[in-house]
C-alpha cells in the first residue's frame, strides 16, 4: 500500500506553529520519535500548549528551560511529568469518560494531534493500536494529524481504525512500544488479591488496572468460570486467564465474548496477544467508561486504588495533600457503573500502610487532598486484613469497619480518633 505524505519527523513537526495546542497519544503508544522532533524545534516555537493523558518515555517539553516554548496541561499525571506539575505543567481535573466531549463539543480545539499507528492494511487503514481511549476523538476533531507509522505497533480491532488519508504527515519508524514489566506482588498485595478473589462471583465482568494488586487478584481467579472484561485499561495478567478459558465473556450482556478496553500496557507478550485478535476491541473511552454501558453487564467488579481513605469512606486517589500525584481518571466512572450493575461490586483496594509504614486509613484526609470517590459511592474497601462493606452503614459503623482492616500498628490511634469524633471507640456493627 502506497503511503502518502511521507516525510522525516523533523519536517512533519514543522506543521506545529507557535500558539498551537498539541495532543500527544499517551500510555505505551506515546509517539517518541515525534515528541523528540517537536522538542528539538523549541527554539522556533512559543506558547505551544501540550495536552495528554499520562505518557511514557522522554517528555522534554516539560523542561523548565523550554517553558517559553511549551506548557503542558495533563488530564492525568504520569511519573515522567509529576515533578513538573506546578512548574511547567498543570493538571485538568476531569472524568476520563468526559475528555472526548472536550474535543467533540468544541470546549478544547486541537490544532495538532501526534499519534503512533500500525502499518496500513491493503485498504490503507492503520490502527491506533494499544491506545484508542481519548485519541480517536482527537483524531476526529484535530485540525492536522501527524502519524508515525510504526512496524512494532499491534493492529487492534475496534474504534481505532484510521485511514491513511486522515494523516497530514506520515513518518515511518521502527520504534519499540513502551513495555510495562510485570512486578511480582508483595505479600500484602497477595493477601489483598486472595480477599478480593473470594468475593468475585463466576460470571462477573471485571475492571482492573495495572500493578501488584490487580496482578495478585488475577492469579487467584484460576478456579473461576465465565469471567468477562470491560475495563478502561488492562495488562497481560488477563492473557493466562483467556488462554485457560476462564475469561470468555460468555455472560456479558454488552459486547459478549469480547474484551473491551480503551488502552493497554504490558510487555511484548501482551502486544503480540492483541495483534489482529478479534476477541479484543479497543474502543472510544466515552463508550468504555459510560456508566449507562457499564451497568448493563452483570456483576461488574471494579477494582481501583487509592492514596488514602478516611474513616467515613472518603477516598483520595489523585493527590498527596495539595500535591497532585495522578488524576481522577476513570475511577468514578467504574465505581458508579459497578454499583448500578446487577450484583456489582465497586472495590477500593489498598495496602494498609505505605512503604514507610504510614497508615492509608486515616481519621481525616490531608488538607488539600482530593475526594475522587465520595463516601456515598464507597462500598467495598479491601486491605490485606480483610474487606470492609460500607454500603448502608452509618458513619460510626464505617469507622469501626475501616479500623478493623487497618494495620494493627495504627488501630489504637484510630480508636482514639473514633472516640473523639463519635464519642465511642467500640460499637456493634
Amino acid at each position: 500500500m502506497k503511503i502518502p505524505n511521507i516525510m522525516t519527523a523533523d519536517k512533519a513537526v514543522k506543521l506545529i506553529k507557535s500558539g498551537d495546542r498539541v495532543l500527544i497519544q499517551g500510555g505505551s503508544a506515546t509517539p517518541q520519535t515525534l515528541v523528540k522532533a517537536m522538542v528539538d524545534r523549541a527554539p522556533e516555537l512559543k506558547g505551544v500548549e501540550v495536552v495528554h493523558l499520562h505518557t511514557e518515555g522522554e517528555c522534554g517539553y516539560t523542561a523548565q528551560e523550554l517553558s517559553g516554548s511549551f506548557h503542558t496541561n495533563a488530564f492525568f499525571i504520569g511519573g515522567n511529568i509529576r515533578k513538573m506539575v506546578g512548574v511547567t505543567a498543570d493538571y485538568i481535573p476531569i472524568f476520563l469518560s468526559d475528555i472526548p466531549s472536550l474535543f467533540r463539543q468544541g470546549y478544547m480545539e486541537l490544532d495538532i494531534v501526534l499519534v503512533n499507528v500500525s502499518p496500513p492494511d491493503k485498504h490503507g487503514f492503520c490502527s491506533l493500536g494499544v491506545s484508542v481511549d481519548i485519541v480517536i476523538s482527537a483524531v476526529e476533531k484535530g485540525k492536522k494529524i501527524i502519524a508515525q507509522i510504526n512496524s512494532r505497533m499491534p493492529r487492534t480491532m475496534g474504534d481505532g481504525i484510521v485511514h491513511l488519508n486522515t494523516f497530514d504527515a506520515c513518518v515511518i519508524v521502527d520504534e519499540e512500544i513502551h513495555e510495562m514489566k510485570f512486578v511480582a506482588p508483595t505479600e500484602a498485595e497477595k493477601a489483598i488479591g486472595r480477599n478480593i478473589a473470594e468475593i468475585i462471583d463466576d460470571g462477573s465482568t471485571l475492571q482492573m488496572g495495572i500493578g501488584g494488586i490487580p496482578n495478585a487478584v488475577l492469579t487467584y481467579l484460576t478456579n473461576h468460570k465465565d469471567l468477562g472484561v470491560h475495563t478502561e485499561m488492562f495488562s497481560e495478567g488477563i492473557v493466562d486467564l483467556v488462554e485457560k478459558g476462564i475469561v470468555n465473556g460468555s455472560k456479558k450482556k454488552v459486547n459478549p465474548f469480547k474484551i473491551i478496553s480503551g488502552f493497554a500496557m504490558g510487555t511484548r507478550r501482551l502486544y503480540d496477544f492483541m495483534d489482529d485478535n478479534p476477541e479484543i476491541e479497543m474502543l472510544d473511552i466515552a463508550y468504555v467508561n459510560d456508566t449507562a454501558i457499564i451497568r448493563q453487564n452483570p456483576k461488574v467488579t471494579a477494582i481501583n486504588s487509592a492514596i488514602e481513605i478516611d474513616i467515613t469512606g472518603q477516598v483520595c486517589a489523585d493527590s498527596i495533600g495539595f500535591r497532585m500525584f495522578s488524576g481522577v481518571g476513570g475511577q468514578m466512572d467504574f465505581m458508579r457503573g459497578a454499583a448500578l450493575s446487577q450484583g456489582g461490586k465497586p472495590i477500593i483496594a489498598i495496602t494498609s500502610n505505605t512503604m514507610k509504614g504510614v497508615s492509608k486509613i486515616v481519621p481525616s484526609l490531608k488538607p488539600g487532598a482530593g475526594v475522587v470517590t465520595t463516601r456515598a459511592h464507597a462500598r467495598y474497601v479491601a486491605t490485606e486484613y480483610g474487606i470492609a462493606e460500607l454500603f448502608g452503614k452509618n458513619l460510626k459503623q464505617r469507622a469501626q469497619l475501616l479500623r478493623d482492616i487497618a494495620h494493627p500498628d495504627h488501630r489504637e490511634d484510630l480508636d482514639k480518633a473514633i472516640f473523639e469524633r463519635f464519642g465511642s471507640s467500640l460499637m456493634s456493627v
